[in-house]
Parts: structure tokens; sequence; C-alpha cells
């Protein structure tokens, strides 16, 4: 990937040979470019030999590394991760490594972190995620407490803020893309059939708006609206979508839609103390915008879910 300076991009590459192959100089359409020649010699040298392919950059490891950790040896390293769960510090002098070396080996094999992989067998948890955007959604509800008027126990403390019967509850619908993770969200008073299908057909609405022009698959949760409801069904049926459910008690499967609802319960619905039910509901609309627009995604290489979209304007505005 080239850095945010380079005069060269791989669209500027082509730009340099089209120019180059019209008959003109390399010297000229070097120093109109701001590079050197040898710069412009070496791609176009590469696209010669390479062709498109050669126009991309390379990694910059080295073919070959003496000095590795013999294989052996990393096989070892990773048998006591998986094993007896041993960090860097404690397997290093196990092996006679440092832990520097230990860590290193480790993240080359994706063992870096207990998290990713199940504590009982030491097998690696399996991590999906779709090639494109809109071939699978995650869509779930979550079910939060309204708030009463002057605030609840966060304001007014656990005594004075005890919930008042009849207050009931706010149904929080979200859906997010499997690819981008691009998530969509609103509040409900339930989740019954008719409530579940209108949702779908809006948040298929707002993902054609931000570049994603079809639903391909929905998947969710075993709730009796998704298994059974034939508003719902309908509603899959007028996107051209398929519809899927998860196992039973299998949340996982559903993982990345029940990971939003607990980044929308951190930074949005526990974020601050509400007066009211009204303030908590007007402040979803600018958690999304944040969510999707600005807050860096972890598995997105830190960029928000709105950089996988394609070709949508002013996408981090």
């Amino acid at each position: 990937m080239s850095h945010r300076n380079a005069r060269l991009t791989v669209f500027g590459r082509r730009l340099l040979v089209e120019r180059v192959c019209s008959g003109r100089p390399v010297a000229h359409v070097a120093a109109e470019m701001g590079i050197s020649r040898a710069t412009a010699h070496k791609w176009i040298r590469r696209w010669r030999t390479e062709g498109e392919a050669g126009l991309h950059d390379r990694s910059s490891r080295p073919r070959t590394t003496p000095h590795r950790t013999p294989a052996d040896v990393e096989a070892r390293v990773c048998d006591l991760r998986r094993a007896r769960k041993l960090g860097p510090a404690r397997i290093g002098p196990v092996l006679g490594l440092p832990a520097s070396t230990v860590h290193r080996i480790l993240t080359r094999h994706g063992l870096n972190r207990l998290s990713w992989f199940d504590r009982p067998t030491g097998s690696v948890i399996r991590r999906y995620e779709r090639d494109r955007p809109g071939e699978l959604v995650h869509v779930d509800v979550k079910k939060l407490g309204r708030i009463p008027d002057g605030g609840g126990h966060r304001v007014l403390g656990r005594d004075a803020g005890r919930p008042i019967r009849g207050m009931g509850f706010d149904y929080i619908h979200s859906a997010v893309d499997d690819h981008t993770r691009l998530a969509y969200s609103e509040i409900h008073p339930d989740e019954k059939v008719a409530t579940c299908a209108g949702f779908l057909t809006r948040a298929a609405a707002f993902y054609r708006a931000h570049g994603i022009e079809r639903i391909e698959r929905v998947l969710t949760d075993n709730a009796w609206a998704y298994r059974k409801g034939l508003a719902w069904k309908a509603a899959l049926a007028a996107l051209g979508a398929t519809g899927k459910l998860t196992r039973a008690y299998r949340p996982q499967t559903n993982g990345k839609v029940e990971r939003f609802n607990r980044t929308l319960l951190d930074e949005w619905a526990y974020l601050r103390p509400y007066t009211s039910n009204e303030q908590r509901s007007a402040a979803l609309t600018d958690f999304l915008h944040t969510y999707n627009h600005h807050r860096c995604h972890t598995a997105l290489n830190g960029h928000p879910p709105i950089s996988r979209v394609n070709n949508v304007p002013g996408q981090y505005s």
C-alpha cells in the first residue's frame, strides 16, 4: 500500500505508462509527475515484464530469512500456547527464547491473543467475513427499559430512580452488513412481525442509499417473527433475499450484530445519564453517524465501516 505522501499511486503509475507509451520521453514524463527518472524507468520496466500486475505494490518482506526461528521450535511454541495457555514471558524460559521472539512467533501463527481461540480445546475460533457488501446482513433486536421523565437510577440514584410500573420497553432493531460493518438501527415499541418486516424494508433502502444495491441473505436468530412471520417472509421476497436462522443458543453465528449491540449499549444507551427517554432516542442518530463514518473498527484495520462501501461521495465527512 502506498504511503499517504507517495507521488505515485496505482492510478499514477498507469498514467505514467500511458504517457510514455504515447511516445513521450521518460525523462519529460518523470519531471512533470515529480519523480526521478530511475523511478519512472522502474515502473515502466515492471509494466513491460508483468503487465498490469506489475503496477501494484509488492511486499517488502525479504525472499529468505536465514536467521528465522526453526520450524520445529515454532511448532513447540504453538503447542505450549494451545495446551497450557502460556504467555511469551513463560514460554521463553522453557524453550530458551527471548519473550519478544516468542511473541513474534505467536503473532505469525495467529495465537498472540487468547481470545482468538477456544480456551478448553485450544483450537482457533473460525471467524468468517463475506466477500462483498450486501452478501449477508445480520439482523437482531435489543430490548431496553424506557427512561422516565427526570431520569432513572443513573440520574437519581438506585432508590429514587426505581423503574416505574408500566413504563415499558424500547426495542432497538439493528442491521449490520457482514462485509462493511455498516449499521442501521431504529427504535420501536415492539418486535412484532409487521415491525420487523417494515424495519427490513427501510434498512434495505438505507443500504441502497449508501451504494449497497442488493441484500442477498439476511441472518437472524430464531425469534418467532423471523421463523414464522408471513410479513417477514414477504419482505424478504420483495427484496429478492433469502433468510437464514442461527443454530439455537448459538449467538456467535450472528456475532457481528451481537457485538454491535454491545457497542450500542456502551457508546449510546449507557454513555451518559439521560433525563428522559426522548433524550436517549434523539442521541441514536448521532451515534450511528459516528459509528459508520468515524469510529475506528479493529476488523477493518482501524477504518470506519463506510470506508468499505464503494462510490460513496464524502465518505469521511
